[in-house]
């Protein structure tokens, strides 16, 4: 996530956190490079400039000029700013209205709207405890229709039906009758979507909104668009009172124009963003802890909260008395890791949260280990018997035949899964031991420039 920004502004402040005097002039400099790394990630114009002068402002002060390390200090005023631009803290949606709390989604086409519906369906679910219904008010495309209630079947959530022949507003009236009689907490509703912004569209949500007197009215933008999302987000929050941004597709945008630039030019904040194509794949937006990955700091607080929410408690909990007891780590942990590993969307996710990390991370993307990987090594270690999984010395050259046959893969991909199980056992040690989980991360990073390949899992123990 924002990749290209953050190896390009990493790069340049990390020649003037040394400094131990900051001049107009290596302020100014500095300033340049920043400027221009952020014009290249697509921020808006109007943001740079007053980010950029911000800064300035701050820098060559007082504030850098009483500090022990004024080098560290520019860098602190560089993250503050840019959380300032961000909207400085997470804006929680109000749902404290008399039920149910109605919210609007709106957004062009291909924004990923639906599948933001289902998303947030099942955030408010899990982790609010809220009874959640959805429905659809796109009468323009049927297909839109059946998505929702395939999405919300599969999130666990109510669905209310509705048809093309509909008006959106009697669609909506009635799912928010269906709501109040049926005790639903909270009402999301589905709206249609064009490729581009038109008067039609603009009349048919404004007169929508104006019926149904929503309490979150979330325009859903798509973060490949740069700067182009808060322009458009701007022309949207002229028609409606916009009270919220859920910003998709984060995860595949290296440049981060969208997240920079909404708050600024709309005035309203980003709450939510989608990391990827996983219906749990939503985060609330943390301005603090974006800005923190954005400079390479990691993000450890939305790793933790990550930890808790998909991490099976029990076996890590199981595995951790085992190593405790001096056991061995054995083929049949090693598989548990690689499905916990999955569950948090893999070890470039994670390792792209730790600080000082980012290498690592965007070398275990260029390496492949996610994804494919983890299956073709489960389906490895389920080829082997339950004697094999638990003593891998067993494997000589007769069952490996017979193990790679049954997995369909070869020889040198076995060979290739116990080198890393065997690194794995030795990271297992290093969790025992002071300092345990530092020294496995540098573990991991050491592997991943030593060629050894990176091992999946084994962080939450």
């Amino acid at each position: 996530m924002f990749d290209s920004l953050q190896e390009r502004l990493s790069g340049t402040l990390k020649k003037v956190t040394g400094q131990a005097r900051l001049t107009e002039d290596n302020v100014k400099e500095t300033l340049r490079e920043v400027r221009l790394a952020l014009l290249e990630a697509d921020v808006a114009l109007p943001v740079v400039k007053d980010f950029v002068e911000a800064v300035k402002q701050r820098a060559v002060g007082q504030e850098v000029s009483s500090s022990l390390n004024p080098g560290q200090q520019f860098v602190k005023i560089v993250q503050s700013e840019i959380e300032s631009i961000m909207g400085e803290a997470n804006e929680s949606l109000n749902l404290s209205a008399q039920p149910p709390a109605v919210i609007l989604m709106a957004g062009l086409q291909g924004a990923g709207k639906t599948t933001s519906v289902a998303k947030l369906s099942r955030y408010l679910k899990d982790r609010e405890k809220k009874k959640v219904l959805v429905v659809s008010a796109d009468v323009y495309r049927p297909a839109a229709i059946k998505q929702l209630e395939t999405l919300a079947e599969e999130v666990g959530v109510g669905f209310f039906p509705s048809t093309v022949e509909q008006k959106p507003v009697e669609i909506a009236n009635a799912a928010i009758a269906h709501a109040k009689q049926q005790f639903y907490d909270v009402l999301l509703v589905d709206t249609a979507g064009r490729l581009a912004i038109d008067e039609a569209m603009m009349a048919e949500i404004s007169a929508l909104h104006a019926a149904i007197n929503p309490v979150e009215t979330l325009f859903v933008v798509d973060a490949m668009t740069g700067q182009d999302a808060a322009t458009t987000a701007k022309a949207f929050h002229e028609t409606l009172p916009l009270t919220g941004v859920i910003l998709t597709k984060a995860d595949a945008d290296s440049r981060g124009g969208a997240a920079l630039s909404v708050r600024h030019i709309t005035g309203k904040p980003i709450k939510f963003m989608g990391v990827g194509e996983k219906i749990d794949a939503l985060e609330p937006f943390y301005p603090d802890r974006v800005a923190s990955r954005i400079l390479g700091m990691g993000d450890v607080l939305s790793l933790i909260e990550e930890a808790e929410q998909k991490i099976d408690k029990k076996k890590a909990e199981k595995l951790a008395k085992k190593i405790k007891k001096g056991k061995k780590f054995d083929l049949e942990d090693f598989r548990d890791q690689l499905q916990q590993m999955k569950n948090m969307g893999g070890i470039g996710s994670m390792l792209e949260k730790m600080p000082g990390m980012n290498g690592a991370a965007q070398a275990a993307a260029a390496s492949q280990v996610d994804g494919k990987m983890f299956v073709q090594m489960e389906a490895i270690i389920n080829s082997m018997t339950i004697k094999e999984r638990r003593n891998p010395d067993l494997l000589n050259g007769s069952r490996k035949r017979r193990i790679v046959m049954g997995s369909g893969t070869q020889i040198q991909d076995l060979n290739r899964l116990l080198k890393q199980h065997k690194q794995m056992q030795k990271m297992m040690k290093k969790m025992k031991s002071k300092g345990g989980m530092a020294n496995m991360m540098r573990g991991m990073s050491g592997m991943m420039g030593g060629g050894g390949g990176m091992p999946p899992g084994g962080m939450f123990k």
